[in-house]
This record gives C-alpha cells, structure tokens and sequence, in this order.
C-alpha cells in the first residue's frame, strides 16, 4: 500500500502539471523537506550562487518564453536576497512565482529568535508582489496554486509569493499524487463590443492616427502590424516593446518615444492608440513630461488602473490586448504593407531625425551598436543591463521579433540584471542569447557566471568595460559635481572567465565584434567578450 503524498510532493506535481519546466533556488536548511518532493517530479532544478540571481533567471526565464518563472527561497535572508529582483519584475510586470519557506507555524510571531526568523516576513514582500498568501493549512495548497497561476495567466502579471512553514512541507495530503490536477486557465477578458465600434469608427476617420505599443502587448505582434497596416498609422514602441513590430517594417518608428520629433508626431495625433503602456517616465528612457494629447486618446489594458495612469483616455478598454486589436481589425476596411508610401517617408525621417538628438558620446558609440545588430543572430535575443551601449542599443538597434528585448533599462532600474536573466532566457529554449552588461552591473551578480558554465551554455556575455559608472560620471560631469564613487577598480575579466571555466577574449574595435560573438554561440560554453569601451 502506497503512502501518502506530502505537502511538498503535491506542490511539486501542481507545478508541472502547471506545464513548469525549470525551477530556480538554492537548498536551505528549512527547505530540506521541500527539496524531498523534487526528485522524480520532471521538474529541472538550476542552482544559482545567490537568490537575487535565482529571481533574475526566473525573470530572463518567463521574459522570453512568455511562462511563469518559478523560484524556491529559503526563510528570512533567501526572500530578502531576491527581494531586488521580484521588484524589478514587479515594475515590468512579468509573471514570477516565488515559493518560500517561513518558519513552523508554533513560532510565527513569537518572537523566540528562531534561524531565519523574519518578523512579519509575508509584510516584507507585499509591496512588490500581485498577490501575498500564507499558507496555514497543507489542505489549502491545490486551491492556492490555482489562485496564482489564474492570476500570473489572466490579469496584469508579475510576482506571486507563496510562503508556506517548514511544519508542512512533510504533512500527509489526501488522495493519490495523480489525483491532482492543474485548474484550465481563464479565458481572457474580451472588449465590449460598443467600444471597439465607437474605436474602430474614429480610427477610420482619423488624418493622422499613431499607435503606441508598451510591454504588455508582447502577444500582438501579427494584430499590430495589420492594423497599422490598415490605417497607415506609424508604431512607436516602449522599451519593454521592442521588436513586438518588426523595426524593419516601414511604418515602424522604433523605441523612440524620448526624442523631441517623435513626441511632436505623438502629440499632433488626431487619434492615438495606446496599447498596453502605462506612458510611464521609463517608456521615453528618463523624459519626466507626460504627452499632451491633443487629439483622442484610445487606451487598451488588462488592468483597469492602468487605464489612467499618467494621461485620461477619451475611450478605455479594459480587456486583452490582442483580442480588442483583432477586433478592431476586423472592424475596419482591409489595407496592405503596400500602401501608405507618404506615412512611410514620414516615418523613416523620423527616425533619422532621432539620431540627430542623440546625448553627447552616442555618435562614438554607434559603430559598436551596428556591430552588434550585425553580430545578434537575426532572431536572436538581447538581454541588457543598466549600461551606456544598452542606451544606444534601445534606439538605434532594431530588433525583429516580440520578446527579444529583455532590458532592467526600465522601470525599477536595478544592476546586475543581463548575467542571470540572459542564462534563464538560455534555459527556456529560446532562441540564441546574447547579454551586454557593464563592468559595474557585472560585479553585482558575477557569481551566476558559473551557472552558465555549468549547464554549459552557449552564450556571449559582452562586457562594456569603461572602469567604473561610466552614466554616472557623465552625468556628474554635466552637473559640474566632482567625480565621487564612480571609477573603479576592475579585474581582469577574461582571466576570472577562465577561472570560472568559461572563455573569455577581449576587443577594442566594432569590427570585431562579429566573428567574436559568432564564436561564442558555437561554443557550448559561455564566453565573456570584454570591449574596452572608448572613453568620451
């Protein structure tokens, strides 16, 4: 006669039969009987050298395929330590779950100084999760895992922390392990019908529509372009937005939103189509002024508040992104890539009218961002971290593809990003990876480069090495403020690479770019390339 399942086995099948792939944590003395249920679960378990790592590689992880990327933390310091990277997820709203353990359910609140022992820890990771539970009772877990994954699958996404006490992790469930089964996901929300007519209607009659883009509308790729197609309208794209449009398609003009000339076009809209955006500060890369739409503004989000964030609509719709585009689609004449020759002019002076109000330094840096379009596999993705070229890169390099462009550029702004989140971008079986970070970024989170070495990745890992916070000094020096704190000392990054057991090989100029990342992919290994950046 077959025991019982735990707790933790039960958690286990939950998320595989969640369709979870890979988990990412490190064991810790109050995670032994969780860890238990992993063997024989199909789950692969990656073991990152920090949490903030393991939530970074969720992170990469669940940007590129689009998935949930899960975490298993430790009590106290192991949710703490991930606590940087579950905001950042927070801010740019991509889907996480994070598990963790809490201490037995005797001590909670007592006070008694128990190992790991963080008071009011389910507080401690409210401000920057969609949903918080602890759970109390082993009998409640299939209802909470169905909570978080119709919430990470059905309404605006990003971290969901589940913590349960090291007491339940053992506790018998009833029934067999293949009696549980995952909840179907929702079917999402669907626009109202009089709203996309009365969209639809002034769409058509506008002279001079724009359709803008943010990060949640990564599934819109086809809808989007059909309907700029139709209307002739010019796409601009956030950040989190690159490539969701072709940047090679006529009527796109990019991530340009920051720039005085694309804001002007913007803001003489007749009609402007905002999709899935939030028009925050860090979809126009720092620019703090708002649009002022003088024509009718249309927004389209999952989440109602986002509806009026940072500018009222003239006509809101709350409901899945690519259903209201289709739907609008449908709702107006048919058109062709082949027409609108006038709006494609317009768009691609534009764009060159972008690089003209480049910031000092980028024209020095412009080589090195067509080297890397040259050098990025044509489907490939860029992950990039807070850095200068990664500034350049989020204009001037076009991608092609939605989910391409993974970036801590926006929103919350950490450092240390592109490292951990390119090798869970690698371990999702997406496309070939390449990561940019800085020698400042890099030493945050260095430690991950050993992950990739062990789960023998063949990833580049461009390193723009200017010796400190190159941004940082250039803004002090702008501001006429010494330059304090900003230039470092740096190691020889090729030689820690091979001390990892990792290649490494270091250029000075674009032109070797290519054949070095070419390189590197054919590698199953990771290879660091260190470019010794121009000093401006």
């Amino acid at each position: 006669m077959s025991s019982a399942p735990t707790c933790a086995q039960v958690l286990m099948r939950l998320l595989r039969e969640h369709q979870v792939e890979k988990v990412f944590g490190i064991p810790g003395v109050h995670t032994i009987e969780l860890y238990r249920g992993l063997p024989g679960s199909g789950l692969q378990h990656v073991t990152p050298r920090h949490e903030q790592g393991a939530a970074f590689m969720a992170d990469g992880y669940a940007r590129a395929s689009g998935k949930p990327g899960v975490c298993f933390l430790i009590t106290g310091p192991g949710l703490t330590n991930a606590a940087t990277a579950m905001a950042q997820a927070f801010s740019d709203s991509i889907p996480m779950l994070v598990i963790s353990a809490v201490n037995r359910r005797e001590d909670l609140g007592m006070g008694r100084g128990r190992l790991h022992e963080l008071p009011r820890q389910s507080d401690a990771s409210r401000g920057y999760c969609i949903w918080q539970h602890s759970l109390t009772d082993a009998g409640q877990l299939p209802e909470v895992i169905a909570r978080a994954f119709q919430l990470l699958c059905s309404s605006r996404p990003g971290p969901v922390h589940i913590e349960i006490p090291i007491d339940l992790f053992p506790a018998a469930m009833p029934g067999k392990l293949e009696d549980y089964r995952a909840c179907p996901a929702p079917a999402l929300p669907a626009p109202n019908a009089a709203a996309v007519e009365t969209a639809a209607g002034w769409l058509q009659e506008a002279e001079r529509p724009v359709i803008l883009l943010g990060g949640g509308a990564q599934a819109c790729s086809e809808s989007a372009t059909r309907l700029a197609e139709q209307l002739g309208a010019p796409v601009f794209l956030s950040l989190a937005a690159k490539g969701i449009v072709d940047e090679r398609h006529p009527l796109c003009g990019g991530a340009n939103l920051s720039f005085d000339c694309v804001r002007e076009r913007v803001e003489g809209a007749d009609v402007v189509l905002a999709v899935a955006t939030e028009l925050a500060e860090t979809d126009r890369n720092l620019v703090r002024e708002n649009y002022d739409f003088k024509g009718r503004l249309i927004r389209v989000d999952i989440d109602p508040t986002q509806l009026v964030c940072n500018a009222n609509p003239d006509l809101a719709i709350c409901a899945d992104a690519d259903a209201t585009l289709r739907q609008l689609s449908s709702a107006l004449p048919a058109g062709g890539a082949e027409e609108h020759e006038a709006v494609k002019e317009e768009v691609a002076q534009l764009v060159s009218a972008c690089r003209k109000e480049w910031w000092p330094g980028s024209e020095e840096r412009f080589p090195w961002v067509q080297a890397l379009r040259e050098a990025l596999p044509e489907d490939g993705v860029l992950v990039t971290d807070s850095t200068q070229l990664a500034y350049n890169t989020n204009h001037a390099l076009p991608l092609y593809s939605a989910r391409s462009h993974l970036t801590c550029t926006t929103g919350y702004g950490t450092l240390g990003f592109a490292l951990p989140a390119a090798v869970g971008a690698r371990l999702s079986g997406a496309r070939e990876v390449v990561a940019l970070i800085g020698d400042g970024g890099l030493m945050f989170t260095l430690g991950e480069l050993a992950v990739a070495v062990e789960q023998r990745l063949p990833l580049p890992i461009l390193v723009w090495n200017n010796s400190g916070y190159g941004e940082i000094r250039d803004f002090m020096d702008a501001a006429s403020v010494p330059q304090e704190g900003v230039n470092l000392v740096t190691p020889d990054f090729v030689a820690l690479a091979k001390s990892f057991g990792a290649e490494g090989c270091r250029i000075e100029r674009p032109e070797q770019l290519r054949e070095a990342v070419a390189d590197a992919l054919r590698r199953k290994m990771p290879t660091l390339i260190e470019i010794t950046a121009p000093r401006d």
